[in-house]
């Protein structure tokens, strides 16, 4: 699209705004008429682990937020010569789970805690077999149950309780609703009637009827919708939130907040049964749109979710993914700033990840394990990063290299395994997006190896989840009585930009006995945790 056609859809307030609240950054991505990203604005963050939580402050929440819509408007201007002042719509986007509680005077009650927490998982165990269903960890009803059986004070004054992205949408359009697929990393969801299962509520009705509690739980849970309804408008007090100056005009529609799962679906135009798509970044999960229900539950291993427009998908997930070679290349980065020859981020990376293509296929028998929190698949609650090897390894910086790659997928290869060998769950293409890919050959070529299936990835797909919610916003304002897959076939992906990576039999092998040497290793990973406190 021409640049004087874009300046006049951003004048008219023909464009569409989508913003997610990411675990390393807060990104917005603004839209043309032809839904392609035309600016972006940023906002850099990290989680606090105080007292023994991760968590966020909600005043960095917001000042994440504005500051990441005024580098959005700086962008704008510099393109465009123009400011923008409204939108045809626009969405919210946050990572999923964790716990926000809200008292009737609309004040929080504890600190936000992250889908990152590994502390809840008495909980976790206790739900999962009272549902027959599997409930992990981080979800909002662990930590809710969690809190219960701690006893904790706070919890009789509950009044709303939801995720980063509902409370957010809340704040800015007054609305307690929520996108179906981030409410379905909440309580678990009746694919069949789109709302919160009605037996497994009563069960818990019933498990903490002796505490008395003022409320029920449907009656703090947010409202759920599905992808395309309306989700309220941006109030004025909201629009001052994302737009101190006052320059962004209230009265803009908003579509359902969705989590980063449901928006990397989206930006992968992964929502039709039999695909799939990997999220690889600060954490890591794979995800099937089912044919079919499993024909059991896997406590610990197998999340079940849906798509925005409630289509049951299985989940595979990992709390670590990136960050420890993160730490890593920050490391590399200061020895050779020490030696006087700084080099750009992105060459660093680069240069570092393409060595780990020259490693030994099965990278020589080093073991790193990259766990900066736990584990719940590995049953590790508490996480600390590790290297070993034997003096007889290739000590390398390619095998170095290929390790910390390797080690990034374990989890997520595990949960997978289940559904390719015992539920023989067919997939007919995967899609990367996140930041492993950054270097798409190189986080290609070994997710491939690691889910011995090719990875495809879109050339949009680097956009990621805020591309994902402006998408949802998209569909919501222009949808022509289109489901959300044709929406997406027909009006975003018909000519999409796609690579693909096929690993050979020789790198598929090479990871599967990396893997033998990460599970043979748990138990030192499980040492180090107990010995170092």
């Amino acid at each position: 699209m021409l640049k004087d056609i874009i300046t006049q859809e951003i004048i008219n307030g023909d464009t569409i705004l989508g913003i997610e609240l990411g675990s390393t950054r807060i990104k917005a991505v603004l839209i043309n008429s032809e839904n392609q990203p035309i600016a972006q604005g940023g906002y850099d963050w990290e989680n606090s682990l105080i007292n023994g939580i991760w968590t966020y402050s909600l005043e960095n929440v917001w000042k994440g937020i504005s500051t990441c819509f005024a580098n959005l408007q700086a962008d704008i201007q510099k393109q465009y010569q123009v400011s923008l002042k409204k939108t045809k719509s626009l969405g919210i986007s946050a990572m999923m789970h964790g716990y926000l509680v809200f008292d009737a005077k609309d004040e929080l009650l504890v600190p936000f805690r992250t889908w990152r927490n590994t502390i809840t998982s008495q909980a976790a165990e206790k739900l999962s077999e009272l549902f027959d269903y599997p409930v992990p960890e981080r979800w909002s009803i662990s930590h809710l149950y969690q809190a219960i059986l701690n006893k904790e004070p706070h919890v009789k004054d509950i009044s709303y309780l939801t995720t980063l992205s509902g409370y957010v949408h809340w704040k800015l359009t007054g609305q307690k609703v929520l996108g179906i697929g981030d409410a379905s990393g909440m309580f678990p969801i009746d694919t069949l009637k789109n709302q919160y299962d009605e037996k497994m509520t009563s069960l818990f009705s019933k498990e903490i009827e002796e505490s008395h509690f003022d409320w029920n739980l449907q009656s703090i849970l947010p409202s759920i919708l599905l992808a395309g309804q309306n989700a309220g408008s941006l109030s004025e007090e909201g629009a001052k939130l994302l737009d101190p100056t006052g320059n962004f005009e209230a009265g803009i529609p908003l579509c359902p907040p969705e989590g980063d799962a449901g928006t990397g679906m989206v930006a992968t135009n992964s929502i039709e049964i039999r695909t799939g798509n990997v999220s690889a970044g600060t954490s890591v999960f794979a995800m099937v749109v089912l044919e079919k229900p499993l024909s059991k539950s896997y406590n610990k291993f197998i999340d079940l979710v849906t798509t925005p427009d409630g289509s049951l998908v299985a989940m595979s997930h990992g709390n670590n993914c990136t960050g420890e070679y993160d730490a890593w290349m920050r490391l590399f980065s200061e020895v050779i700033d020490t030696v006087g020859q700084p080099v750009k981020k992105g060459e660093l990376y680069d240069k570092l990840l393409y060595k780990a293509l020259e490693g030994d296929k099965d990278c020589g028998g080093l073991l790193p394990f990259n766990y900066i929190s736990g584990e719940t698949m590995t049953d590790l609650n508490e996480g600390r990063p590790l290297f070993v090897r034997e003096t007889k390894n290739t000590f390398s910086l390619a095998n170095f290299m290929r390790a910390q790659l390797f080690t990034a997928l374990g989890v997520l290869r595990i949960g997978m395994d289940i559904l390719f060998e015992k539920e023989h769950v067919t997939v007919d293409a995967i899609n990367g997006h996140g930041g492993f890919f950054k270097t798409a050959a190189v986080g290609q070529n070994i997710m491939a190896s690691a889910l011995h299936t090719p990875i495809s990835v879109l050339k949009t797909a680097g956009e990621g989840g805020a591309w994902g919610i402006a998408l949802l916003a998209s569909y919501m304002a222009n949808k022509k009585n289109l489901s959300l897959s044709e929406f997406l076939s027909k009006e975003v992906f018909a000519s999409a930009e796609v690579t693909t990576v096929t690993a050979t039999d020789e790198d598929i092998a090479g990871f599967n006995i990396f893997l033998q040497r990460y599970k043979d290793g748990l138990p030192v990973e499980k040492t180090a945790v107990s010995a170092l406190k």
